[in-house]
């Protein structure tokens, strides 16, 4: 009997070691990390956005519409009208807070649009890089015997020694 809890011990060792170690081989690729370092970026990045839309553009929007405020759109679920959001969250009513969804889309919306900029000037400028490459003038070819690159001006493979005409 005590053979058999020694196997069992053993088996249950490995298969944790198996499971570690496929944890480890998983967390440290370099795929894993990146997208963790992403949405790391992106809450913050997302602080950033909504502070924009909260501070800056709700308040423009609030003034050309003529003082009104999304925050206090909403529907009292139990009947009562309440002045404000607050109000009604003080007093324990179930509210349908549609002004807080439509600050949320905004967010996303100017989200997406600074997404789409920051991508659109990334690729924008890996086009400058891709054309100064390809604007580099030629100064190699490959041997059609070895396959090897060589100069451009060679005569003879360095590599194979084949001769080499144009």
């Amino acid at each position: 009997m005590a053979e058999n809890e020694k196997k069992g011990a053993a088996a249950a060792a490995e298969k944790t070691k198996g499971f570690v170690g496929e944890f480890k081989k998983f967390i440290m690729r370099g795929n894993v990390l990146d997208m963790a370092v992403g949405v790391i970026i992106g809450g913050a990045f997302q602080a950033i956005i909504s502070s924009l839309v909260n501070d800056i553009i709700m308040p423009v929007i609030t003034l050309i519409t003529g003082g009104i405020d999304f925050t206090n759109w909403f529907v009292s679920l139990d009947g009562t009208s309440y002045a404000t959001l607050a109000a009604a969250q003080e007093a324990g009513a179930s509210t349908l807070n549609y002004g807080v969804f439509i600050t949320a889309v905004i967010n996303f919306l100017l989200m997406a649009i600074v997404v789409f900029l920051i991508v659109k000037a990334m690729n924008k400028a890996a086009d400058k890089v891709k054309k100064k490459e390809e604007e580099a003038p030629v100064t190699t070819k490959i041997c059609p015997f070895c396959k090897s690159e060589i100069s451009k001006d060679a005569t003879r493979c360095p590599h194979c020694t084949s001769e080499l005409k144009d």
